[in-house]
């Protein structure tokens, strides 16, 4: 009881002040766009974890443990770490290259549109950007791999809790699947998402509709489609009139057109998610 209790609080020793640093600024788990990068936050909640469990063996391993020789052997508290840890950190890892790297290129050859995040009061990120798409809508495919990985390291820290003396809890090698396929569905859907528009942001101001985002234009014209992108407010079209120096759409808001109401955008064929604006 009281090496859990330890080990618990070594825990909150390290998760704590790193919990608050990201509350103050986000920066390092954020995309390009600024906003919260879930391969990215749920890789560095892995390395806490594994750190934690490392230094909290070795420190039972030198009081209670009976020192270095406690550490020796083939079912020492060290022996699952290749077998089990490290290929449970290795797919959020992988996950979360390979993820900067598609989205980088899809955005630089243009069939990807990241629009900059939607600036908040507090300055702060919120939480749901980790199971959110750009438009901040619930994304399934985010949303099960912050949940799978969620549960796992629950499994991970509960077992290891119920024993610290027995080193790395002795979990199925199989439980690498929990991080391994959600890790690989969230690259798949980061390759496959087609360049569809997305509105981050609607104002109206003296009877103008300004709608902000990206890909509200073809990034190369000699594309086929049509060029000028579609606005419709609550299905009733308008004539949009795209600004190419802030990639902005604007408007004249029909007098019937009273909040809330629905703006869409669609591009080459490709609709936006709906965006709902209140006064």
């Amino acid at each position: 009881m009281a090496s859990a209790l330890l080990a618990l609080l070594l825990l909150t020793a390290l998760a704590g002040p790193l919990l608050l640093r990201l509350r103050r600024d986000p920066a390092f788990v954020t995309g390009r766009d600024g906003r919260l990068s879930t391969s990215t936050a749920l890789a560095l909640a892995w390395t806490v974890i594994l750190v934690w469990l490392l230094l909290a063996t070795l420190g039972f391993g030198l009081t209670a443990g009976g020192g270095a020789d406690w550490f020796q052997g083939g079912h020492g508290p060290l022996s699952p770490l290749t077998t089990v840890y490290l290929p449970l950190l290795g797919g959020p890892y992988v996950a979360m290259i390979a993820a900067k790297t598609v989205v980088g290129l899809r955005v630089e050859n243009g069939s990807m549109a990241k629009p900059a995040a939607k600036s908040t009061p507090s300055g702060r990120r919120p939480l749901r950007e980790l199971i959110a798409n750009d438009s901040g809508r619930t994304d399934l495919v985010d949303l099960q791999y912050v949940v799978l990985s969620a549960v796992t390291m629950l499994y991970v820290v509960l077992f290891f809790l119920s024993d610290v003396g027995a080193g790395l809890p002795r979990l199925p090698s199989e439980i690498w699947a929990l991080t391994g396929a959600p890790a690989g569905a969230y690259l798949v859907n980061k390759m496959a998402v087609r360049p569809n528009p997305v509105i981050t942001d609607v104002t109206v101001d003296e009877g103008r509709l300004t709608v902000k985002g990206g890909g509200f234009t073809p990034p190369d014209p000699s594309r086929p489609g049509p060029a000028a992108p579609a606005l419709t407010v609550n299905g009733s079209p308008l004539p949009a009139d795209p600004d190419p120096t802030t990639g902005t759409l604007t408007a004249p808001l029909p007098p019937t057109a009273t909040p809330p109401f629905t703006v869409v955008v669609t591009t080459r064929g490709l609709r936006s998610d709906p965006y709902e604006y209140k006064a």
